[in-house]
């Protein structure tokens, strides 16, 4: 059975319970570019789902493993706010077929985008500036 897209289904947290491929391409202005191949996967956890993300990095020329970590919750129907494993919130957004959300960490400033138009492959773009930041990471998930 396909996931049910999160902006419909009745329990949207619960849509992205399970594994997932990740492809993630990082333009940096600044320099080197890198890509991540890996899986992503959600699993319950008190609260909400853990995300646990595990694969490989290539960024200039060398490749390195790479994991990282966050909490999903639904505070209010169709509202997700995703918090870092210490707890801090990372960001937070509406579910909708496209959806934004900032991530605020002065001096840099993260702006997200998230398209789940094609259901059940998702994506997100990070837009990150600031003084020593100027890159573009976009990330497309799929079934696994």
């Amino acid at each position: 059975m396909e996931p049910q897209d999160p902006s419909r289904a009745p329990d949207r947290l619960a849509a992205f319970a399970g594994r997932w491929r990740v492809a993630r391409e990082i333009s940096d202005a600044r320099g080197p570019d890198g890509q991540f191949a890996g899986e992503a996967v959600f699993t319950p956890a008190p609260g909400g789902l853990a995300y646990h993300e595990t694969g490989t990095l290539t960024l200039g020329g060398q490749r390195f493993e790479a994991a990282r970590r966050y909490l999903w919750t639904e505070p209010a129907p169709g509202e997700l706010l995703v918090l870092f494993p210490d707890g801090r919130p990372f960001h937070a957004l509406t579910l909708a077929p496209r959806a934004a959300a900032a991530h605020d960490c002065p001096p840099d400033d993260y702006r997200l985008a998230f398209d789940f138009t094609g259901w059940p492959v998702w994506q997100v773009t990070h837009r990150v500036t600031g003084p020593r930041k100027d890159y573009r990471m976009h990330t497309v998930y799929s079934p696994a």
